[in-house]
């Protein structure tokens, strides 16, 4: 009597899709979307990088978007566990890179937990490739030596408590999920000290044809966003090197600029 081929092992790998724009994925994360069983996929993953799964693949839409939770992240903690025991090979695909802002961390450490094996792959975050868009150097001699990268957005909806004196003291800020609380960002930099005519960028949908881009200084991003009237992603630069693409965009025609 013969015996039952032993169950095959699951497996999951946490995979940063980039800003949307699929030419920006890396090699291996291409190749491991293209090798999964099961994508588990963030609203911010674009059609071009899903149409890389191979045919017959499961694509579960568990995207989660500020304010906007379409399923909680114990919940897709649980499918990646459910769908990785059950012998596949799960990839969760996340928005940016897994581990800036995307909870990568939960997911893995629950993975770890199960005993469940799990390979992370790095992707392109969106302050980098929005620096790229624009032409701005997040650190430049002489005029930015530091970089910060922050969330305006906690668990509870509202901005976190960062130590304003010392962003405010200069470097390149990075605002991810910033657009209900700039004006509250933009409030508290201001109070802390950082000039009102600092130059500041905010792009939406970056490296998607539908990216949009708004120029203008600490003292008028907020309102020019809000005034903009988009719901897409966001991104928004704040720094001395924001003047860089500035002074490019004169003689571009950007979809939208300050007055």
């Amino acid at each position: 009597m013969s015996q039952a081929a032993p169950a095959r092992p699951g497996r999951a790998s946490l995979v940063g899709a980039g800003p949307g724009d699929p030419e920006l994925l890396t090699l291996k994360a291409a190749r491991i979307i293209g090798e999964a069983d099961v994508v588990l996929y963030d609203k911010l993953v674009s059609a071009g990088i899903l149409a890389l799964a191979k045919p017959g693949a499961r694509l579960v839409d568990v995207g989660k978007r500020c304010g906007r939770h379409s399923m909680q992240q114990a919940a897709i903690n649980r499918l990646i566990l459910t769908h990785a025991r059950a012998g596949r090979h799960v990839v969760r695909l996340k928005g940016g890179d897994p581990f800036v802002f995307g909870r990568g961390g939960e997911e893995l450490e629950t993975l770890r937990d199960a005993g469940v094996p799990v390979e992370v792959v790095p992707g392109i975050t969106t302050a980098l490739a929005v620096g790229a868009q624009l032409q701005v150097p997040l650190t430049h001699r002489g005029v930015s030596r530091s970089l910060h990268l922050l969330t305006a957005h906690n668990h509870a909806d509202a901005l976190p408590d960062h130590d304003w004196a010392a962003l405010a003291r200069g470097g390149t800020l990075a605002v991810y999920m910033g657009v209900r609380t700039l004006p509250l960002l933009a409030a508290r930099l201001l109070a802390a000290g950082m000039d009102a005519a600092t130059p500041a960028a905010a792009v939406q949908n970056a490296t998607l044809p539908t990216e949009q881009r708004l120029f203008g200084t600490l003292a008028t991003i907020a309102a020019q966003v809000t005034e903009s009237g988009g719901d897409g992603p966001t991104m928004v630069l704040i720094g001395a090197v924001v003047g860089m693409a500035q002074r490019q965009a004169l003689g571009d025609t950007p979809l939208h600029e300050a007055a």
